[in-house]
């Protein structure tokens, strides 16, 4: 069912590292996840603004970059462990027959920028400028009280196809999602917990989501009080919640432009190579949950696109039991 995962890959990339989105409008948006989610603003310009989250040392975790046009995803990026690793990394790319480019941005050592086979546009750098971490400053904390940036999902035509991919880059499974022997959606990590990139087949590439860890479970519930009092409670997209085999509570927020943002309280630790992948059965594409209803049709359907990246349509569109398609079901049944 899973790809074999290359457990020496010809370069080592060591986790999950930044996202850079583009904004209709810089200021609510950096208002929404500093009010709500509780990140920081390490540095910001009349363009741009990084923040990271409470207890991180880099420099920035999300770039926020104003855009007049469509809201996308411009890069989601990793960190590979040694400055060897970003030249093993452009050979890779480059005998693939894959985008590869070196690139000067802000606040980060030597960058390497480079696309999946379905375009997925990433971004790799060895170094980043550091900051003071501010977990031991309350008196700063706002939102959710954010504290790491933990994982991306992205939406791939082919799941299995693209499962192999990133096997071949050593990314592991924790989790994974089948309907007989069909994958429906790989849970892949490199930093030893269960998830650095989620992988659900879906029309794509697109960005379904990325995701911060928050220190208590009470802090969901704030960011949504805080939402509803902000005038965003629209935006709950999805909770609050818990996951299925990982067992983490979430919620899922919508900011001002539509990206959807995560805040789950953390998950088990993976780093053995003896533990197996987890196995979520699903007659459909499912998210399973160990209570609640079922998530809305646009919480499966509705993802940011990647900036100048055409979408690939899926074989089999995935049809999930929606809020909508059960509550359709319920009324049948009572009406039989």
């Amino acid at each position: 069912m899973l790809p074999t995962v290359n457990l020496r890959p010809p370069f080592n990339i060591t986790r999950a590292s930044h996202v850079v989105l583009h904004a209709a409008d810089l200021a609510r948006s950096r208002d929404f996840y500093v009010k709500i989610v509780g990140l920081v603003v390490t540095e910001e310009t009349a363009t741009e603004c990084y923040l990271r989250g409470l207890s991180e040392a880099c420099h920035h975790s999300l770039v926020l970059v104003q855009a007049d046009g469509e809201a996308t995803c411009r890069r989601i990026g990793f960190r590979v462990q040694f400055e060897e690793d970003l030249d093993a990394a452009f050979e890779w790319f480059k005998a693939q027959g894959l985008p590869a480019e070196w690139v000067e941005v802000a606040h980060q050592g030597r960058t390497l920028q480079v696309s999946d086979p379905i375009g997925t546009r990433l971004e790799l750098c060895a170094q980043m400028k550091t900051c003071e971490r501010l977990y031991l400053k309350p008196e700063l904390f706002t939102g959710a009280h954010a504290q790491r940036l933990d994982h991306f999902q992205t939406f791939a035509p082919d799941c299995h196809a693209a499962c192999a991919f990133y096997s071949q880059l050593g990314f592991r499974n924790s989790e994974y999602l089948a309907n007989g022997d069909k994958l429906l959606g790989a849970f892949m990590y490199r930093k030893g917990t269960c998830l650095d990139l989620a992988i659900v087949e879906n029309a794509g590439p697109k960005l379904h989501h990325f995701a911060y860890i928050v220190p208590e479970s009470h802090h969901i519930f704030t960011a949504c009080d805080l939402a509803g009092n902000f005038g965003y409670a629209e935006s709950i997209d999805r909770g609050p919640g818990r996951h299925g085999p990982g067992g983490m509570l979430y919620v899922y927020l919508r900011d001002p432009d539509g990206h959807r943002v995560e805040l789950c309280d953390g998950h088990y630790q993976t780093i053995d190579v003896e533990i197996e992948p987890v196995r979520w059965d699903a007659a459909s594409l499912s998210t399973n949950v160990r209570w609640g209803l079922p998530a809305t049709e646009r919480w499966y359907s509705e993802a940011t696109a990647f900036e100048a990246t055409p979408t690939i349509a899926p074989e089999h569109m995935p049809r999930p039991q929606t809020l909508e398609t059960y509550i359709q079901q319920m009324a049948a049944r009572k009406a039989a």
